[in-house]
C-alpha cells in the first residue's frame, strides 16, 4: 500500500544512516574513508535489491514480491500493485471478449470479420457451417480465396456495399445466401451471410405444390367418382364380387390420398421450418433402434434380411423430427422396392471426421438416366410399381429438403440388376462423438 509520507520516512532513514557514518568517521578520525565505505555499502545494497527485483520479474514463479525494507519495499509493492491491476484488466477484457464471442455464436447468421487486406480475423460457428470456413486454420487467409463465386468477388472488390447480393452457398448449391458487408471497427469489414433459400423459392414452391397436387389427386378422385356414379344408378344391380372389388379399390385410393396429404404436410413443415440445426444434439442410435422396430413390422411380408450396423457413440446436431423422416424414408423405401427375401444393410458410422448414414440393397437397381431426378417431387422410375406399393413420390423429396436444411446432400449409387446405395454425410461441425457411450 502506498503511503504519501513514505519518502519523508525514507529520507529520514538515509539521513540517519549517513549521520551514523559521519559519527564513526569522526570517532576513528577518518571521515572521508568512512563516508566512502558507507556509500559503497549503500550502493551494494541497492544493487542487491536490483538483482532480486530482476530475478522476481523474470525468473521467479511467485506472484508476491520478496520481503525487504526501505525504499525498495515501496518499489516492490508498486510493481506488485501494477501487476494485479493489469491482471484484473486482462481478466475483464477476456470476459468481454468471451461475451462477444458467445453473442456472435448465438447470431442466426454467418458472421466473418476481415481486415483491410481482406484477410479473415474471426468467424462464428455458423460461418464455418454455411461458408465452409475452418477456424483457426483459415485465420489470416483472404476471404475472396475461400468464397470463389465470381459474383461475390466482384461485389467484394467494388466496395459498394449499399445493397446485398444473393448467390448460392459455397458448401451447398441448393442453398441461397444473402451477403451483406458493412464497415466494422478500424479498417475492418463485417461480412454477414443469411440463408434466404426459403424466401426466394417460396413462390416457386407454391406453383409446384398446386400443379403436383392437382395432378396426383386427379387419378384417385376419378376412380372414386366413377364408382360412386355407378352406385347412384337406380336400376343398377351388381354382383357381390364386383361390389367387393369396388369397395377394395375405393379404400385403396382413399388411403393413397391420405398418405399423399400426410407426406405433403411433412414436406411443407420441413420447408417452412425455422429451427436451427446446431442447437440440439440428436441421439441417432436411439432413433435407429425405433426405426428398426418399425422396419421389422413392415418386413413381415417381404421377409428381407435387414442388418443394422450402428455406432452407438455417434450423434449429430440437428432437428430430430426431420432426421427421423429422412432416415425412415430411405429404410422403408428399400423394404418396399427390394424384391422379396432380399438383403438390406443400414449403416451409421464415423467416416474420417464426418458421420455417414447409408442404406444398401441388392434389389433391381435404378438406371443411370433416372438418378439425377429421383429427388424431384412425384418423380417415379416405375409408376405402376409405385401405385402397387402405395408410394407417393415424395419420400426422396422429403429426404432432399431435410438434408439441405442440415447442410448435407443425398448421394445415390445404383446399378441395374445389382442394387442401390443411398447415403449422406454430416459435416465435422455437426458431428458429435460421445466417448461415454459404448462403442
Amino acid at each position: 500500500m502506498y503511503y504519501p509520507f513514505s519518502w519523508i520516512k525514507t529520507l529520514g532513514r538515509l539521513a540517519g544512516y549517513f549521520a551514523l557514518v559521519c559519527v564513526l568517521g569522526f570517532y576513528f578520525d577518518a571521515l572521508m574513508a568512512s563516508v566512502a565505505i558507507g556509500a559503497v555499502l549503500l550502493l551494494l545494497a541497492h544493487y542487491w535489491n536490483l538483482y532480486r527485483l530482476n530475478r522476481w520479474l523474470w525468473h521467479s514463479k511467485k506472484m508476491t514480491p520478496p520481503k525487504t525494507g526501505g525504499v525498495w519495499e515501496h518499489i516492490y509493492e508498486g510493481i506488485y500493485y501494477l501487476q494485479r491491476r493489469n491482471r484484473n484488466k486482462r481478466k475483464e477484457l477476456g470476459n468481454l471478449v468471451k461475451r462477444f464471442r458467445e453473442g456472435a455464436e448465438a447470431l442466426p447468421d454467418a458472421a466473418v470479420v476481415v481486415d483491410a487486406n481482406a484477410c479473415i480475423s474471426w468467424c462464428n460457428r455458423l460461418a464455418r457451417i454455411e461458408l465452409g470456413l475452418s477456424w483457426p486454420d483459415d485465420a489470416g487467409r483472404r476471404i475472396d480465396n475461400l468464397i470463389r463465386h465470381p459474383q461475390f468477388i466482384e461485389f467484394f472488390h467494388q466496395g459498394k456495399f449499399n445493397h446485398p447480393i444473393e448467390i448460392t452457398s459455397p458448401t451447398n448449391i441448393e442453398k441461397i445466401l444473402e451477403y451483406r458487408i458493412m464497415p466494422y471497427g478500424d479498417k475492418h469489414l463485417l461480412l454477414v451471410a443469411r440463408d434466404v433459400t426459403r424466401v426466394t423459392q417460396l413462390e416457386e414452391m407454391r406453383k409446384d405444390f398446386v400443379a403436383n397436387v392437382s395432378h396426383e389427386l386427379r387419378t384417385p378422385l376419378t376412380v372414386l367418382n366413377g364408382y360412386l356414379e355407378m352406385f347412384n344408378s337406380d336400376d343398377a344391380q351388381y354382383p357381390p364380387a364386383f361390389m367387393q372389388k369396388a369397395f377394395s379399390e375405393m379404400t385403396s385410393q382413399s388411403r393413397r390420398m391420405q398418405n399423399l396429404i400426410e407426406q405433403l404436410l411433412i414436406l411443407s413443415r420441413i420447408e417452412a421450418s425455422a429451427e436451427r440445426v446446431y442447437e440440439k444434439v440428436v441421439d441417432v442410435p436411439q432413433m435407429l433402434r425405433a426405426i428398426e422396430s418399425e422396419a421389422g413390422a413392415l418386413n413381415k411380408d417381404k421377409k428381407h434380411q435387414i442388418q443394422f450396423d450402428v455406432d452407438s457413440r455417434l450423434r449429430v446436431f440437428g432437428i430430430e423430427t426431420e432426421l427421423r423422416s429422412a432416415f425412415s424414408n430411405l429404410i422403408f423405401n428399400a423394404i418396399h422396392y427390394t424384391p422379396a427375401k432380399g438383403h438390406i444393410r443400414v449403416g451409421w458410422h464415423l467416416l474420417g471426421k464426418e458421420a455417414e448414414f447409408y442404406v444398401e440393397d441388392d434389389g433391381d437397381g435404378i438406371a443411370e438416366k433416372h438418378l439425377s431426378r429421383l429427388t424431384e417431387r412425384f418423380y417415379r422410375v416405375d409408376k405402376a410399381r409405385s401405385r402397387k406399393t402405395g408410394g407417393s413420390g415424395l419420400g426422396l423429396a422429403i429426404v432432399k429438403h431435410v438434408l439441405t436444411h442440415h447442410n448435407s446432400k443425398l448421394e445415390i449409387a445404383s446399378e441395374v440388376g445389382k442394387g442401390s446405395r443411398f447415403s449422406f454425410h454430416f459435416s465435422t461441425e455437426l458431428t458429435v462423438v460421445d466417448s461415454n457411450a459404448t462403442a
